[in-house]
C-alpha cells in the first residue's frame, strides 16, 4: 500500500477534483453566487433549456436573469447531485461525467419539496495543472412546480 500523496496526474486525485466541481456548482446556484457561476464556468459551454452560453459574463448574467433571488439572496433550493458517474483519460487530461440532479426548494409559504429533477452531462480539462469545466449539458425531465424557482415560469403564472 502506497502511502505518497496523490499526484495531478492519478485517476483518484482527478476524478475527485472532478466530483469536487460537480459539488461546487450545486453549492454555488444554491448561494445564489451567481459570479462565482460565472468564475466555475468561464471555460465551458453552458445547455440548459434555453441556447447555449459561453463565457463568464455571459454565464453570470443567463443566471441571475432566469433565477429568482429572495431577501437571503438565496433562490431558496438545494440541488442534490447524485449517481455521480466519472470517467477520466489521464493521458488526454479530458473527463466527462453523468449525474442525476433533484431540486429541492422551501419558502415561508411552501413547503419543501422536489420541484425538478433531471440529469447533468458534463465534459472536463485539465489546463495548467487544474480540472475546469468545458461544459455543463442540463435535462430537466421532471418538472413540477417551478414559479418560485424560475423567472419565466413566474412569468407564466
Amino acid at each position: 500500500m502506497s502511502t505518497s500523496p496523490r499526484t495531478p496526474g492519478d485517476p483518484m486525485s482527478s476524478h475527485r477534483a472532478v466530483e469536487n466541481l460537480i459539488a461546487r456548482y450545486a453549492e454555488l446556484v444554491d448561494d445564489g453566487d451567481f459570479a462565482g457561476l460565472g468564475v466555475l464556468l468561464a471555460d465551458a459551454t453552458f445547455t440548459g433549456s434555453g441556447d447555449p452560453v459561453s463565457g463568464r459574463e455571459a454565464i453570470e448574467k443567463m443566471f441571475h436573469d432566469t433565477v429568482i433571488v429572495y431577501a437571503d439572496g438565496t433562490p431558496r433550493t438545494q440541488h442534490v447531485t447524485t449517481n455521480v458517474a466519472v470517467e477520466v483519460d489521464e493521458k488526454a487530461g479530458t473527463a466527462v461525467s453523468r449525474s442525476y440532479v433533484t431540486v429541492l426548494q422551501a419558502l415561508p409559504d411552501l413547503p419543501l419539496g422536489p420541484i425538478a429533477g433531471g440529469r447533468y452531462h458534463d465534459r472536463f480539462e485539465r489546463r495548467d495543472g487544474q480540472w475546469r469545466f468545458v461544459e455543463r449539458r442540463v435535462r430537466i425531465n421532471l418538472v413540477g412546480d417551478v414559479s418560485r424557482h424560475l423567472r419565466q415560469a413566474a412569468a407564466q403564472r
